[in-house]
């Protein structure tokens, strides 16, 4: 799966080409059929049991037709739901897949996601924007540039129109720091951002998770309402109330990941009564259909011999006894067989043998214009998180304060001036390094969200990346590192001269940045904040043990000698060593006794040469550049599939 580009002119071909059986309307501007039809699906999945790899069967021989309309996926927790939806959207890995899904007879194309909609379980949208912002962010990205931004705003006015969103659109999400809009609104505006795309087929994630009856209620009738327009909406449930079974048009019920029904699901109450199981009286449908799997599937028993006895009986009107008797006596059925004639009859018509292929994701922009998109809406994050743009700066103004306090004024005593200016040394690269470990949030907060939104085709990776790199080291890291710096620097009696104050600042700021660097490449290489935080703080306290300070490096053996060359403790001490030491003396009480801090830079093996300095600055330059680049290497192999 690579970071395929295209062209505004290609995406308008391939529109035009291979998607017009998709789009939400066609060339009349009236909404235009897509069949979804799946056959022989089977998934499986290697589980480790007992130190043992074994291979399990999440999907058997699953196959079924989706048609315009409202497409209910049901099923008990376990029973192969997501993992549907998932082959159907083209969002599972084809390592252990098989089958084939085809669209109106024809092979899914291999940009499908760029052309469909899919709403996760779990709404992935950005808390600090409002709801337009969030659907106006998806048009600018989703869609070609040479649509106007006129005909953009227009589209999402639409979407807000069409699903009631007009009261709350200019109302942000919300976050954990501040209330925003209801559940309710909140998974619409989930919906409303692949709308924007106008989709022919929509694919949703148990949509109603989360939600209290009547929100739940009030978001499947707008998604019916949808459906009218011609849309093909399939999405997984677990257990609907008859307030949402109503607007169900065709339902596939799973057990086990083998079919139980497949049809009508108004028809599905009179299948069941005819196979044994009748539905008492005032019983909610959903409830019923969920009951009678799992109780069959906690009465699983018998070999080959029986099962086909009892499907005898089931077709004599007893009651079988499993959830794979009940899958063999839909086989068996009328239903069953006219389905499996249905789905026989658009595999002979497909003009291709092929199989399930890895997906190539296309993009609708430029690169240009997806960094633009990425970085205005990192940056209004920032600006409207009152935590990390005001206190953060705030907190460390008055840290910068006391640290100054502490070590004010330092004189050129010996040996507490010395000893003190090696201390501050320490201090201020610790502060530093351990201050930006907030970097290691950056991408794990957002990683659903960066999944969510790459997989489908929002953006490449790269600008993505330099965009949240932009907007996070410029306010977050530089900024604060410089009015720290310059505080402390005047605060605690440093040389007043210009080229000592700016080669100070230069490289407290190389090192925020390298610190920020392996921040950011923990953080991209684990969903975790408590692993990223454990390997940010290893590698920091290594740097600092074998800074120069704690341990003397000359005394150590020389297997072990050479991580002092990964320090960047050891190259910002250093550099802070030769800036600040050079051209003082320092002297005991009594005015005797005096040494140069060329002797002491000297005695630590610090060479006081220019190039001895800039070393330093070109080491934690490195570090800077091999940190940024593994952080885009681990941001580029987080998988896109499930």
């Amino acid at each position: 799966m690579g970071d395929a580009g295209i062209d505004n002119k290609g995406f308008q071909d391939i529109a035009l080409h291979d998607t017009t059986i998709y789009s939400g309307k066609g060339k009349d501007g009236k909404a235009r059929a897509a069949v979804v039809s799946f056959h022989d699906i089977t998934y499986t999945v290697a589980t480790r049991e007992k130190r043992k790899t074994v291979s399990k069967t999440v999907l058997n021989k699953v196959s079924g037709i989706f048609k315009p309309g409202m497409n209910a996926i049901l099923g008990p927790t376990g029973g192969g739901k997501t993992s549907l939806l998932d082959v159907l959207a083209a969002r599972k890995s084809p390592q252990g897949l098989s089958g084939r899904v085809l669209i109106d007879g024809k092979d899914q194309p291999r940009n499908f996601r760029l052309i469909s909609g899919y709403v996760v379980q779990d709404d992935v949208i950005m808390g600090t924007l409002t709801v337009r912002e969030n659907l106006e962010f998806s048009a600018s990205l989703r869609l070609p540039e040479t649509i106007s931004r006129k005909e953009k705003k227009k589209r999402v006015d639409d979407i807000i129109e069409e699903l009631g969103l007009t009261s709350c659109a200019n109302t942000k999400i919300g976050t954990q720091f501040f209330r925003g809009v209801s559940g309710g609104e909140r998974k619409r505006t989930s919906i409303g951002m692949e709308l924007v795309i106008q989709p022919g087929i929509l694919f949703l994630d148990e949509p109603t998770t989360g939600l209290d009856a009547t929100t739940a209620s009030s978001v499947i009738e707008h998604l019916a309402r949808l459906s009218r327009q011609g849309r093909t909406i399939i999405f997984s449930i677990h257990q609907p109330r008859f307030s949402i079974f109503r607007f169900f048009d065709r339902l596939h019920l799973l057990s086990l990941g083998e079919t139980v029904y497949h049809g009508s699901a108004q028809t599905a109450l009179e299948y069941f009564r005819q196979v044994g199981y009748e539905c008492e009286e005032h019983n909610n449908p959903a409830d019923f259909f969920l009951d009678t799997i799992i109780a069959n599937a906690a009465s699983l028993k018998g070999g080959e011999e029986s099962m086909h006895s009892e499907i005898g009986n089931a077709e004599n009107g007893m009651l079988p006894r499993t959830s794979e008797l009940l899958t063999e006596v839909f086989k068996n059925s009328e239903v069953g067989k006219q389905l499996d004639k249905e789905g026989r009859g658009i595999l002979g018509s497909s003009p291709e043998k092929g199989s399930i292929k890895e997906q190539e994701i296309t993009y609708a922009t430029s690169f240009i214009q997806q960094l633009m998109v990425v970085s205005k809406r990192a940056a209004k994050n920032i600006i409207r998180n009152p935590f990390v743009l005001i206190i953060q700066n705030v907190m460390l103004l008055v840290f910068a304060v006391l640290t100054g306090l502490i070590y004010f004024q330092l004189d050129t005593t010996r040996p507490a001036g010395i000893q003190n200016r090696v201390g501050a040394f320490l201090f201020l690269s610790m502060q530093q390094v351990f201050v930006n470990m907030s970097g290691m949030e950056i991408f794990i907060q957002e990683r659903a969200i960066f999944v969510h939104e790459s997989a489908n085709g929002f953006y490449r990776v790269s600008p993505y990346y330099f965009g949240k790199i932009v907007c996070d080291l410029l306010p977050l890291r530089l900024c604060p590192c410089l009015l720290f710096s310059t505080v402390v620097y005047w605060m605690m009696g440093f040389q007043a001269e210009a080229d000592n104050f700016f080669i100070f600042v230069l490289t407290l700021v190389l090192t925020s940045f390298a610190a920020t660097g392996v921040a950011f490449a923990m953080s991209s290489s684990t969903s975790q904040l408590s692993v990223a935080t454990l390997l940010s703080a290893l590698t920091f306290i290594l740097s600092m043990i074998f800074g120069g300070i704690f341990v003397n490096i000359e005394s150590l053996p020389g297997w072990i000698r050479w991580i002092q060359y990964l320090s960047m403790f050891r190259y910002t001490i250093n550099a802070l060593s030769i800036v600040e030491m050079s051209g003082l003396e320092f002297c005991d009480e009594n005015g005797n006794l005096c040494i140069t801090g060329e002797m002491y830079l000297k005695d630590q093996g610090i060479k006081d040469t220019t190039w001895g300095l800039w070393q330093n600055h070109v080491a934690l330059s490195c570090f800077i550049i091999g940190f940024f680049f593994l952080a885009y290497v681990q941001l580029r192999r987080i998988p896109k599939s499930k």
